[in-house]
């Protein structure tokens, strides 16, 4: 029996098992894929590219992975990241505990944990850890009509590895959150024409995207012990504080002059440009209606401005996107922007797509409709604890004790799973503080004689609340189409499902309870 299995090869499983090998334990990796990179090895769509910025999209446990390593771009995209999760991989020698095309169908406790493959593997381990990551269970949508599609169709989630070639083509796009805003600008560059069915408007920040200079990379790695110091004290995993003014208490001349510098200088680093935007609704407005404002300075026919204007949710209270392009690619003549809440899809011809208006023909129909977040990745699995289903536990919202453990499920641990601060944060970050946690609770475990570690149930519901409490305080609940709450997934629960309190107060939870005996889960 092995003391631990891991499933998935991304950012994850590739620190977990590092880790794991650091304590003299032995592991396996199993990935479904052909390869490492988790996320970066299925999300190849045109326009893949990460939105934090590449210097501390990175790991930051070996200081000297830090200093080898040279990014191209402010923004990298998915080959280089791909390239350096491969990187990392062949550095610290991995690949001879990763069993790849072995995904994984069905896990049971039983006094340890059974794992069996789709391709037949069956193996048993001690403990059990899921690095299936947050955004890897690809969501499309039942439209009826698709099996006779006589064009080609994809999920930007599960892009083919061989190029995609849309010149001459008559594209539709499904879908404009994170995903369709970065590839509808590059498909438009190839298509002959560009449908795009809009179902949620969003707002979106320029990302202001640049090779990256010697001189810059330089500073970077003399300052790279600070820059990881700051994320970990952050409340997002990033190298940059929230601005403490909050927007309602600057007057309007000097509040617009600070959201024109956050647009100039692009990036993530906008929604940190005052310290109420998540509170208060009032200073959420004003930041929502200067985007909406460059919109329409943007997009010249103003029918098609107004169709892309966000009304239904604070800015930032879905998933924020940054762009390259995005709303200028709607001044092409080439580009058609379709409302689907003012003409919903009624299916999917031979031919192409018909909404309650029109038929639209299509060559190929590409889904950007995201995923099933944060609990469809371990749901997909037939996961079989001490007492029951992870599906029946989970039948009307995910539960555990900080993101972590669930209870009736002995020694599983989730890495950045439901209730971890996870999505809302740099993840590299919040991956890495997570399994360094995991690593010192399995040495602890050891050092102390306890062969097992769960979750109790009045943690775990104690938690529940805190979670809950912590979106209250904000304004992240009222987007009600957000994934963040399951809701583009037909028939999923209704619950705000990561930890909104921050990284570095979650961080220092976990850490106390660790101190305090494991306070809130069993050992025995």
């Amino acid at each position: 029996m092995l003391d631990a299995i891991v499933i998935g090869a991304g950012f994850s499983g590739l620190y977990m098992l590092h880790r794991l090998r650091g304590l003299g334990m032995s592991a396996v990796v199993l990935e479904a894929g052909d390869g490492v990179g988790g996320t970066w090895y299925w999300n190849r769509y045109p326009g893949a590219r990460c939105d934090s910025e590449s210097y501390y999209y990175s790991f930051s446990f070996d200081d000297d992975l830090q200093q080898e390593w040279r990014w191209s771009e402010r923004y990298p995209r998915q080959p280089e990241i791909l390239a350096y999760l491969n990187h990392v991989a062949d550095r610290f020698d991995l690949r001879r505990d990763i069993r790849f095309g072995a995904r994984v169908t069905a896990a049971s406790f039983d006094d340890g944990w059974t794992v069996l493959t789709e391709r037949g593997d069956e193996l048993s381990a001690r403990f059990l850890i899921s690095a299936v990551g947050c955004l890897s269970s690809a969501n499309v949508p039942e439209i009826p009509g698709l099996d006779g599609f006589a064009g080609e169709w994809y999920h930007t989630g599960r892009w083919p590895h061989e190029d995609v070639d849309f010149t001459g083509e008559r594209v539709g796009v499904i879908g404009t959150g994170s995903t369709g805003i970065q590839a509808i600008p590059v498909i438009a560059e190839q298509a002959a024409h560009l449908t795009v069915f809009q179902r949620t408007p969003n707002f979106s920040v320029p990302a202001r995207n640049a090779p990256l200079d010697e001189e810059f990379q330089a500073s970077v790695r003399a300052e790279y012990a600070e820059i990881r110091a700051l994320q970990r004290e952050t409340g997002n995993g990033h190298p940059f504080r929230i601005s403490p003014r909050n927007a309602v208490d600057t007057p309007p001349e000097q509040r617009r002059e600070v959201y024109e510098a956050a647009w100039q200088r692009g990036g993530l680093r906008f929604r940190a440009a005052f310290n109420d935007l998540l509170s208060s609704q009032d200073a959420n407005d004003t930041a929502a209606e200067f985007i909406r404002e460059k919109i329409r300075e943007t997009v010249r026919d103003p029918e098609v401005a107004e169709r892309l204007l966000p009304h239904d949710h604070p800015f930032a209270a879905k998933r924020p996107p940054i762009d390259t392009g995005y709303f200028e690619t709607y001044n092409r003549d080439d580009v058609t922007l379709v409302d689907v809440r003012e003409t919903p899809i009624v299916e999917i011809t031979r031919g192409g797509l018909r909404t309650t208006e029109a038929e639209y023909p299509l060559d190929a129909l590409v889904f950007a409709t995201g995923f099933d977040a944060m609990t469809g990745p371990m749901l997909g699995i037939d996961v079989r604890g001490a007492n029951g289903t992870l599906a029946e536990k989970w039948r009307d919202g995910p539960q555990s004790y900080l993101g972590l453990q669930v209870a009736g499920f002995p020694n599983l641990f989730i890495i950045t799973g439901p209730g971890s601060p996870s999505v809302l944060t740099n993840m590299p970050t919040s991956i890495e503080q997570h399994v360094d946690w995991i690593a010192r609770c399995l040495k602890d475990l050891r050092d102390n004689g306890f062969e097992r570690i769960e979750a109790t149930e009045e943690a775990e519901r104690a938690w529940a609340e805190e979670v809950q409490a912590a979106a209250n305080r904000t304004l992240l609940p009222q987007a009600k189409s957000s994934w963040y709450l399951g809701a583009n997934v037909p028939g999923k629960p209704r619950v705000f499902m990561p930890y909104a309190g921050g990284l570095a107060h979650y961080a220092a939870l976990c850490d106390e309870a660790a101190s305090q005996d494991y306070a809130g889960f069993h050992r025995s």
